[in-house]
């Protein structure tokens, strides 16, 4: 039984999805010149697997990303929305 919960408890703290964390993260987004673009931009965000929310702002010119960093990570985003023609990097 000890031998069982041990491996348990070792499999467990042993796997990358175990510590995996929803993340939050800004970006400023470049060439956002109409009202469609953010539907855009958000769609490409969303395409990303990992991404849980993207809500984007055309007046502020940002994209707010939630997104699990086990299955995607920042690089990823800005490359999304930049083959969508909008460039993008973390804000800040």
């Amino acid at each position: 039984m000890t031998k069982l919960l041990t491996t348990l408890v070792l499999s467990v703290l042993g796997s990358s999805t175990t510590f995996a964390a929803d993340k939050t993260l800004t970006l400023d987004v470049k060439n956002m010149y109409c009202d469609a673009c953010p539907l855009l931009v958000r769609k490409s965000l969303e395409a990303v697997p990992g991404v849980s929310r993207a809500v984007v702002s055309f007046k502020d010119k940002t994209a707010v990303v939630t997104y699990d960093d086990s299955k995607t990570d920042v690089r990823a985003l800005t490359s999304a929305t930049t083959k969508a023609g909008y460039p993008s990097a973390p804000k800040g």
